[in-house]
C-alpha cells in the first residue's frame, strides 16, 4: 500500500518559499501556491488553502521564517520589535484551531536572545515541527490501530488525513495503520458541508492508497450506524480543552451523540498540541463563523432562497462524555476528564512506552 503523505504533502519548503497544496481545487487539480510573506501566509490560512488544525500549526511556524526574513532585511536592529505585528496576524488568521497559536508561540520562544540574521535557525524549528507532527501522527496511527480489536468497518467527518497534517494524518493514521494491519475492511465517510472535506479530500487520500472508502451524506450517518456496520467513529480534534472536551468540525457533534446511542465507539485522534489547558471546558473554545456564501452557494451557483439568514459555525464542541477513548502521540486516555488529561500532559513527549491513562493496558499509569 502507498501512502500518499509520501509523494503529496500540504506543505513544503522548497527555494526559500513555502509552497502549498491549495486543497480548495482537490479532487479535480493539483496545484501548489508558492508564499514568499507573512501576510500571504496568513492570508491562505483564513481563505482555507490550507486547513486541519496540525498543518496550519506547521504552515504558521513556516510563516514566521518569512516574517523574520523581511522585517531583518528592513533593518536588523529591530526586526524583533517589528514582527510583533507579523506573529498577531498569523495567530488571529482562524480563531479555533490552538496548534496555530502553540506553533507561533514556540517559534517566539526560539527567537529570544538570537543574535545576527534569524532565518536559518526558525527555518531549522519550522522544520522540527513539521517532522515531529509526522512522527506524531505515526506513533498515533500504532497506539489508535491497536485499540480497534476485530475487523470491521469504520466511519469518520471531516479529512483528518496527509493533508490536514505534516504528513500520514491523526484519524486517517489510525485508518491507516489499521487497514494495513488488516483490522479494517471498509471506511464510511461524511461528505462534511459545507466544505465537503470528506468528499473532496478524505475520499482522494484513501482512494489513493486504495483503501475501500464509501460517501454518505452528514445526515446518513446514524442510519448507517443504526445498521450495526461500523465498529469505531474516528475523528481528529482542533482543540482540546481542559476537561477533554473536543472542538472538532461542524457535525462531530450530533455524531458522537448517535455513536453512543447505538454503542458504537468514539475515538478522537490528535496531538499533544491541540490540548489547551488554559480552557477549563469546551464552553469557551472560540468557534468560528464562516461566511454566508459557503451555505448559500455550491460551485458558485446559488442554492438557496434568496434573503435567507444564515448560521455558519465551523466548529462544534462534542463533550468528554460521549468520547470514549483520546490518542496521542503520548499514549492513550480511555473516558478523558480533567484528571486524566493532566496527567497526560505531564508525561514526556515521544517517551518510549506510551501511558495508557484511565483503563487496562501493557503501560497502564491508570
Amino acid at each position: 500500500m502507498s501512502d500518499v503523505s509520501d509523494g503529496m504533502c500540504a506543505m513544503a519548503w522548497r527555494d526559500n518559499a513555502l509552497e502549498l497544496l491549495d486543497q480548495r481545487l482537490l479532487p479535480g487539480t493539483v496545484r501548489y501556491q508558492r508564499l514568499t510573506t507573512a501576510d500571504e501566509t496568513a492570508r491562505a490560512i483564513r481563505d482555507m488553502v490550507v486547513r486541519g488544525a496540525p498543518a496550519i500549526g506547521i504552515t504558521a511556524g513556516y510563516g514566521v521564517v518569512l516574517a523574520a526574513r523581511a522585517r531583518y532585511a528592513e533593518d536588523p536592529a529591530v526586526w524583533q520589535t517589528r514582527i510583533g505585528l507579523d506573529l498577531a496576524m498569523l495567530t488571529d488568521s482562524r480563531p479555533t484551531a490552538v496548534n496555530l497559536c502553540w506553533a507561533v508561540q514556540r517559534m517566539a520562544q526560539v527567537m529570544v536572545g538570537l543574535t545576527g540574521n534569524p532565518e536559518t535557525r526558525l527555518l531549522a524549528e519550522a522544520r522540527a515541527i513539521h517532522a515531529e507532527d509526522v512522527a506524531a501522527n505515526r506513533r498515533m496511527g500504532q497506539l489508535g490501530a491497536a485499540l480497534l480489536g476485530g475487523r470491521g468497518s469504520v466511519l469518520t467527518h471531516c479529512n483528518a488525513g496527509a493533508l490536514a497534517t505534516g504528513g500520514y494524518g491523526t484519524a486517517l493514521g489510525v485508518i491507516r495503520a489499521g487497514y494495513a494491519a488488516g483490522l479494517i475492511d471498509r471506511v464510511y465517510a461524511d461528505e462534511t458541508r459545507p466544505w465537503l472535506q470528506g468528499a473532496r479530500l478524505t475520499a482522494w487520500e484513501l482512494i489513493q492508497d486504495r483503501i475501500p472508502v464509501t460517501l454518505l451524506a452528514d445526515a446518513a450517518a446514524a442510519a448507517l450506524l443504526c445498521q450495526g456496520q461500523v465498529r469505531w467513529v474516528i475523528v481528529g480534534a482542533d482543540r482540546i480543552a481542559a476537561n477533554g472536551d473536543v472542538a472538532n468540525k461542524i457535525g462531530t457533534y450530533h455524531l458522537a451523540l448517535a455513536a453512543r446511542y447505538h454503542r458504537v465507539r468514539f475515538m478522537v485522534v490528535a496531538p499533544t498540541s491541540t490540548v489547551d489547558l488554559s480552557l477549563a471546558d469546551g464552553s469557551t473554545i472560540p468557534i468560528e463563523q464562516r461566511a454566508a456564501e459557503e451555505l448559500l452557494t455550491l460551485g458558485g451557483q446559488p442554492v438557496a432562497a434568496a434573503g435567507v439568514e444564515v448560521w455558519n459555525p465551523s466548529f462544534d464542541v462534542t463533550p468528554a462524555a460521549l468520547v470514549d477513548v483520546l490518542v496521542t502521540e503520548r499514549g492513550v486516555v480511555l473516558d478523558p476528564d480533567a484528571g486524566k488529561l493532566a496527567r497526560l500532559m505531564a508525561i514526556g513527549r515521544f517517551q518510549h512506552n506510551a501511558a495508557s491513562i484511565g483503563g487496562t493496558g501493557p503501560e497502564n499509569t491508570g
